[in-house]
């Protein structure tokens, strides 16, 4: 009896199946990767098929994937959904070994598991229609940290909500997510190290810029990124007596708390970034902590790279 159960489970688990408008019956392999592509060499953004995911996910929330019956288990927070195509969006840096095997996957592939959504939503997705009449919104994003800012402000934007961005890379050829961010902010403000496109310098020194300069008025920033921007990003805004939010995605681990690897102190008090957040008041968060345990799994990391090898038919 346990044995059939066990296996009627992970048939669905694999399948499932919808009417097309035609009335014919079609069959989906479950977390099958419907469009994958590359939007710098190191990152790569992929369509999922995850119905039932899609159906129940917000801005801020995050995903699992495990992407063969033997992988890591490694949290992405979710880049998009689409409810009606029964797809989530993920993007995924190109870090360590696990990454690498998500990247390897092809369209027409499949994840052995994506779990979610995960994670407390954005404050936001819970305000009535009266609290956010009238808010201006700045989002602050660094490199792969536009991907989760782009589901807040098209959630906003779909609201009647002012939201400018403002999003920080490298070079030019770093920034990603630049149209679809354009079709769904009031003002996107590109900053490259270089200069190689819009303003050449930090997303700080910007910020700062468009409220001391330029008179703009903000009821609340959200910065995500890496942990030094996000870190530099709160200073700056405490300095503009500004709210912010920030999101402590790139702690998660196993991302249920068990493991503990998401341990950060927050108002003096510690919290689990994978259930108790992600996102939290920036003005909390005790970020040299979270950048100590940030480095926590370096050289476990550096040896998978190294010795590493997959055994799944995908090595050489």
């Amino acid at each position: 009896m346990s044995m059939s159960i066990i296996i009627m489970t992970t048939v669905t688990s694999i399948k499932m199946s919808s009417l097309a408008p035609s009335g014919d019956l079609i069959l989906y392999i479950m977390y099958e990767i419907i469009t994958k592509e590359m939007l710098t060499p190191t990152i790569c953004r992929m369509r999922v098929h995850a119905p039932r995911l899609a159906a129940s996910a917000l801005p801020g929330q995050f995903l699992i994937v495990r992407a063969t019956e033997n992988g890591e288990r490694i949290p992405l927070t979710i880049s998009d959904y689409d409810k009606e195509a029964g797809t989530v969006t993920i993007v995924t840096q190109q870090i360590g070994a696990s990454s690498s095997e998500i990247i390897s996957f092809e369209q027409g592939e499949s994840f052995a598991d994506v779990v979610g959504p995960l994670g407390i939503p954005s404050d936001f997705t819970e305000m009535s229609e009266d609290e956010l009449k009238g808010k201006r919104y700045i989002f602050i994003a660094g490199g792969v940290g536009t991907a989760p800012v782009y589901p807040q402000v098209k959630w906003l934007h779909d609201k009647g909500v002012s939201v400018d961005v403002i999003v920080g890379a490298k070079t030019k050829d770093l920034v990603i997510y630049k149209e679809e961010m354009e079709a769904v902010c009031d003002n996107l403000y590109l900053c490259t190290d270089d200069g190689s496109a819009g303003f050449k310098g930090l997303v700080t020194a910007m910020l700062e810029k468009l409220v001391t300069e330029d008179g703009k008025k903000y009821d609340q920033a959200v910065a995500i990124g890496p942990m030094i921007m996000m870190k530099f990003a709160t200073l700056t805004c405490k300095k503009l007596n500004l709210p912010v939010i920030v999101s402590l995605n790139t702690l998660m681990v196993d991302g249920t708390g068990m493991c503990g690897a998401c341990r950060v102190t927050v108002a003096g008090k510690t919290r689990f970034a994978c259930v108790e957040g992600p996102e939290f008041n920036g003005y909390d968060v005790d970020f040299d902590e979270a950048m100590r345990r940030q480095g926590m799994y370096k050289s476990e990391e550096i040896e998978a790279n190294e010795h590493h090898k997959c055994r799944i038919g995908r090595g050489k």
